[in-house]
């Protein structure tokens, strides 16, 4: 079929697995599903009351780009790994074939707890956003100030349930809506920053240095407990790494995308890229337009509202721009609903979720895993019923999601050269190791950032999970899950891949 590329399907089937989804995807959608999850506009702004309250403008800014740059060095580790394998399990395939089945069975429970947080923060955040922003000062709702979480959990299903049926109606226009936001969130970006800039800046740089450790009082409470200035740096570094994360979708969507070996290391790395540095701009114009720094952190979670409502800028323009912060979140937890559902769809293919047959059916008419979409959908709803604050579910997703990334790269460092001997077009060559040292420390500084107050709610979490995944993979999974195929069961799923294309209207 004309949406095939042979040197794709060949690789796939290499690796044991059949053309089930649709390949209609481009390299600069590859980009694009990525970079509207990561989405500046999402992360950038609802979670600028953590900058605000650990470390001011130096953490909005410079943190900014030391957490930027970290995420660089992730994708980049991340990128040489798909250029191999590019599947749509990801992460989990690569921990699989790179740390045995135990490790990749691990990675993706970790990688799925941490996607749906992606989801549910994200929706969460379109709700604050379009009250914040729409209801009271476009709508004029009455009393939309007032909404808490009985009004939050009606627009967070309703908002799931149509990013699912989008899902749901086929990759091409999940995929029309992801490029759209690529274009939008840029466009979008640039205004929200001339408008902060034009209308509100003093132009003092020295702001964007400053150091000011604003946890407890001084940052509204936002950061409750005051903590030590490392550690006010290093929980505000969740800003960040918040922001830039669910770049893994590039990898997710690889059996989707063409020329996925090339397609998926820079698709990650150009969504990582730019958003590291028109986030760094927008950023560094909030603080700039700050009347007052001080009152901006004791502001807390209103911070950056007061902010923009405060701008003595035209009322149709910001309208416009609020709107299209808006719209900008919703297709962000869109493409992070798509991430989601195709990490369940791998994992289930390969027997790693109870009822394996029905998530990793794919509809013939779309040519979508029809119920690990709604799957997802479900999963991301009831996490904001456990852990309804925004703060709390935006921490978990970094967490869960960097801790899974650094999972297949350690697996890589140990392997490469060793088990580890096939490669793709893109390499790191001398980089490779120093980059995986990198990536395995920093997420380590990171697990003590995630588990400071407020968000040491994600200990019950952690403890949790590891507790439940080892009395899982010892009473059970240990012999019953086999993992990706390997070797002579590549060969023997031959036949079957045949009859799984022809199942789904795929003729080679």
């Amino acid at each position: 079929m004309a949406e095939l590329h042979d040197d794709d399907v060949k690789t796939l089937h290499s690796m044991g697995y059949a053309q089930e989804l649709s390949r209609r995807m481009s390299g600069f959608s590859n980009f694009a599903i990525s970079f509207s999850i990561i989405c500046i506009l999402a992360g950038g702004i609802t979670s600028f009351p953590l900058a605000m309250a650990t470390g001011s403008g130096f953490e909005a800014c410079v943190g900014w780009v030391i957490g930027g740059v970290f995420a660089l060095v992730v994708a980049a580790s991340l990128g040489q790994i798909g250029s191999a394998y590019p599947t749509a399990g990801g992460l989990y395939h690569w921990s699989s074939i790179l740390g045995g089945r135990g490790w990749g069975w691990a990675t993706a429970w970790i990688n799925l707890l941490g996607l749906v947080f992606v989801v549910a923060s994200v929706n969460v955040g379109v709700f604050s956003l379009f009250q914040g922003l729409v209801a009271g000062p476009i709508l004029h709702i009455a009393g939309a100030a007032d909404w808490g979480f009985r009004e939050q959990t009606i627009a967070v299903v309703l908002i799931t349930v149509t990013q699912a049926l989008c899902n749901h109606l086929g990759i091409k226009l999940t995929t029309m809506l992801t490029d759209f936001s690529g274009y939008m969130i840029l466009v979008v970006a640039i205004a929200l920053t001339l408008t902060f800039l034009f209308w509100g800046a003093s132009f003092d740089l020295g702001r964007l240095t400053a150091f000011v450790n604003t946890t407890g009082a001084p940052g509204g409470g936002y950061v409750p407990e005051s903590r030590p200035a490392f550690i006010a740096f290093l929980v505000g570094l969740l800003y960040p790494l918040y922001t830039i994360t669910g770049f893994d979708a590039s990898a997710h969507t690889a059996e989707e995308t063409v020329n996925a070996r090339v397609a998926v290391p820079r698709g990650m790395l150009h969504a990582v890229l730019w958003s590291v540095v028109f986030g760094f701009v927008m950023a560094a114009s909030f603080i700039l337009a700050s009347p007052d720094l001080a009152a901006t952190a004791k502001d807390g979670a209103n911070a950056w509202f007061n902010l923009f409502n405060g701008l003595p800028a035209p009322t149709v323009l910001k309208s416009v721009l609020a709107i299209g912060i808006v719209v900008a979140n919703y297709i962000c937890g869109l493409a992070a609903l798509t991430s989601t559902s195709r990490m369940i769809f791998a994992f289930a293919r390969d027997g790693g979720l109870p009822a394996s047959g029905l998530w990793k059916t794919v509809s013939p008419t779309w040519r979508t895993p029809v119920p690990a979409i709604w799957l997802a959908a479900v999963l991301s709803i009831a996490a904001t019923l456990y852990s309804p604050a925004f703060a709390a579910l935006a921490a978990g997703c970094a967490l869960f999601l960097y801790v899974s990334y650094a999972m297949p790269v350690a697996a890589g460092l140990l392997a490469e050269g060793k088990t580890w001997t096939e490669f793709g077009p893109f390499r790191l060559g001398a980089l490779s190791k120093p980059f995986a040292v990198i990536v395995i420390l920093g997420v380590l500084v990171l697990m003590v950032a995630g588990i400071q107050p407020p968000f040491d709610i994600l200990i019950n979490y952690a403890i949790g999970l590891v507790v439940l995944l080892l009395a899982l993979w010892f009473g059970l999974e240990r012999r019953r899950f086999k993992g990706p195929p390997v070797g002579r069961e590549i060969a023997q799923r031959q036949a079957g891949i045949v009859q799984a294309e022809h199942a789904v209207g795929q003729e080679a």
